[in-house]
């Protein structure tokens, strides 16, 4: 069996957070451990109340299921504070545990959900250990440091967010206009592809940054290699678009079932950079 861990935030209305990771492992058939870092009360509509959890509390989690079982890859999501960030890293370095970051900060409603002051500690403290890193344009502003409006601003961004140490950036480019979404993949080594999907208009969006994420720690816990674990990821997030459940009355959960009922059959097309 598998293993793979996500250290995030528990989402009551079960659309993203701990709530959705664990939902993609058990789809993707990977056993799911987690560490909750903060609880929410929250539902379609925002982010009602947040309950953090102490770093050492984050750090006695992560430890307990470490020390017993053998965990093949991991991802965070909210962590919330430089405090809790610190310890994460802290409990991940040195352990051969593949990371997939997202970098969690606002909530779909527009609530912030990591402290400003936990920017800082996450480009030094956490970033450098990252297989992976996913942020969508806001984030990655946030991360780089510059405004993101063209495919250019992409790409400059991208680097700069290379040179803090993550060895792959995942720029998703869902707020970018166009007929197509198009996140654009790019590795420590220099080279890059894009994915490109049709754009979905729809407000059934709620946790699909969690659920990419998730997706790609549940292919890398399996063994796939990097390139084929985003990929997959992707057709899994698009299917889960596509086929919305329709519950709630704002920001609607992203369809966690739909990858596994149509065999991830999704059209995802790959455009090599360089």
């Amino acid at each position: 069996m598998d293993i793979v861990m996500t250290i995030a935030g528990s989402d009551s209305g079960g659309g993203a957070g701990i709530q959705a990771d664990l939902k993609t492992f058990q789809e993707l058939g990977v056993f799911g451990t987690s560490a909750i870092t903060a609880l929410t009360a929250q539902n379609t509509l925002g982010v009602e109340g947040i309950f953090p959890s102490t770093a050492e509390f984050v750090q006695q989690q992560i430890e307990a299921v470490l020390r017993d079982l053998p965990v093949k890859a991991a991802k965070t999501g909210m962590l919330f504070s430089a405090e809790i960030i610190e310890t994460v890293a802290q409990s991940l370095k040195d352990k051969e545990i593949q990371l997939v970051i997202d970098p969690v900060m606002i909530a779909k409603g527009g609530a912030s959900l990591l402290q400003l002051e936990a920017v800082k500690a996450l480009k030094s403290s956490l970033l450098p250990l990252a297989t992976v890193l996913t942020p969508n344009i806001p984030e990655a502003e946030v991360i780089s440091g510059m405004t993101i409006k063209t495919t250019a601003d992409i790409d400059k961004a991208a680097n700069i967010i290379l040179d803090m140490g993550v060895a792959c950036v995942v720029m998703k480019g869902g707020h970018l206009e166009g007929e197509e979404a198009i996140d654009t993949v790019y590795f420590k080594n220099g080279t890059s592809f894009s994915m490109q999907t049709k754009r979905i208009q729809t407000q059934q969006t709620h946790g699909t940054g969690c659920t990419f994420s998730s997706a790609i720690t549940a292919f890398l816990g399996k063994g796939s290699d990097l390139r084929a674990a985003i990929i997959e990821a992707k057709k899994y997030v698009q299917l889960a678009i596509q086929n919305p459940l329709n519950i709630g009355h704002g920001h609607g959960p992203t369809n966690h079932f739909a990858y596994k009922k149509l065999n991830g059959n999704c059209e995802v097309r790959i455009l090599e950079q360089n």
